[in-house]
Order: structure tokens, then C-alpha cells, then sequence
């Protein structure tokens, strides 16, 4: 106890970023449950699922919640409560606030204000899963999410094939057999990693070609949501 009473208090009219578990709730910072329990009110993209998580550490507090749809609205109530002072926590379902996350919109808006910004680091998917993904690491290019309508996406697939480093991106298991044979058409034999279940019990990660790893999806349904890392050419799996 003596240690924690020597850390600093939290900062008023203060954002900060916490980083929330991907699966596994030991992946919790000291550091982002004190700023939890010592912060005035909890800006949650899923009050329910934040909820759960509290309850998990016996925490109670205030939460409003934001989410893609009313960002700009929740912004605006954000940094009213920042310019009276409080110390607002910003939390998404999983993971680091702002990385394929609502969240961004609202850090823009209280960095333009005037208010500070603190990231409380944790947890993160596209961390997790480039550094044990055998991949290189030290140049690499995060795409998030694709869209949904194959012209788009074929075409954003194509403007980074040439891109140097790893590519990362996320993708639902509902559109991963979509995403592999785009693959296979567009970047043909290179070295692709899947990574799902990330820090769960069944966290696996696949490495292939395209086609490869297609002929393991019709074999077995593979559940979860994937990291998908594609290596720059043939040449970069070919001496693992």
C-alpha cells in the first residue's frame, strides 16, 4: 500500500486512454484499473461490456456512452466535463482506444480545446499479434479494417501491394474466405499469418500462402476475430 499512495493523482480536466483487455482479463495494467477507479466518470463504447469488465475488478462508476455513431454528440458532453474539471476515462470493447475503435474523434476534439490527452498503454491486437508473428517487425503498415464492398476493398488491397514492411489488417470470420481468395488473386504466393483468439485459451496463429490456408478454412470453421499479416514477398517465410 505504501507504493500506491506515492503515485500521482489523476490530472483534472484530463482524457485518458485506457487500454482494456482483448480476451484475457490478466492483461488488465495496474495502472489502467487505478485510473478507472480514480476517475470521474467512464466514457464507454459499450456501457454493458464495460460494465462486465468493472464488475470484474469491483469497480463502480458513472459511465456514458459513445460509440461511431455519436461521437460528435458525446465529444461535445466530453469536453464540457473536461473544461469543469473532471478526469474522463475513455474505453473501447477491447483493446487501445482510437486503433480501429471510436475514440479518435473524440481525442481531436480535446486536444483542439486545449485539454490533455494521457494514453494509459495496454492491451493491443496489432501489437500482440506482429510481434509473435514470425513477420518482420521493424517496417510494417496497419490497415485496420477493410470495407465491405468488394470494389473498395480490392482497390485498397491493390493501392498497398507494393508497400514495403508487413502488412497488418483486421478481419471478421465471416469475411475471411472472402479475404483469402482476394489475396490469393492479388498478392499471390506471399507468406500470410493468421492470428485469432488472441491472449484466449484457443489462441492459434496459421501461417501460409493464401491458398493454403483456404484449404485449412474447408477443413475446419475457424471462429473469432482474425489479425491478418501478409509478409512482403515469398522470399521473407522461405528460411523460418
Amino acid at each position: 500500500m505504501g507504493m500506491e499512495t506515492q503515485l500521482p493523482p489523476l490530472t483534472p480536466g484530463t482524457l485518458y486512454l485506457v487500454a482494456t483487455p482483448i480476451g484475457n482479463l490478466e492483461d488488465m495494467t495496474l495502472r489502467g484499473l487505478r485510473t478507472l477507479r480514480e476517475c470521474d466518470v467512464i466514457a464507454a463504447e459499450d456501457t454493458r461490456r464495460t460494465g462486465q469488465l468493472l464488475k470484474h475488478f469491483g469497480i463502480s462508476k458513472p459511465m456514458i456512452s459513445y460509440f461511431q455513431f455519436n461521437e460528435a454528440k458525446r465529444s461535445e458532453e466530453i469536453l464540457q466535463r473536461l473544461a469543469r474539471g473532471e478526469k474522463v476515462a475513455l474505453v473501447t470493447d477491447a483493446g487501445t482506444p482510437g486503433i480501429s475503435d471510436p475514440g479518435e474523434r473524440v481525442v481531436q476534439a480535446a486536444r483542439s480545446g486545449g485539454f490533455r490527452v494521457e494514453a494509459v498503454p495496454g492491451p493491443c491486437a496489432l501489437v500482440a499479434a506482429l510481434t509473435a508473428s514470425g513477420l518482420p517487425t521493424d517496417e510494417f503498415h496497419f490497415i485496420g479494417f477493410l470495407p465491405h464492398k468488394s470494389g473498395q476493398r480490392r482497390k485498397q488491397l491493390e493501392a498497398v501491394k507494393d508497400f514495403a514492411g508487413t502488412l497488418v489488417l483486421y478481419e471478421s470470420p465471416y469475411r475471411i474466405e472472402k479475404l483469402l481468395n482476394e489475396l490469393n488473386e492479388i498478392f499471390g504466393e506471399r507468406q500470410v499469418v493468421l492470428a485469432r483468439e488472441l491472449t484466449k485459451k484457443f489462441e492459434e496463429f496459421l501461417t501460409g500462402t493464401p491458398v493454403q490456408l483456404l484449404e485449412v478454412l474447408k477443413k475446419r470453421a475457424l471462429k473469432g476475430e482474425f489479425v491478418v499479416l501478409i509478409g512482403q514477398n515469398v522470399e521473407i517465410g522461405a528460411g523460418k
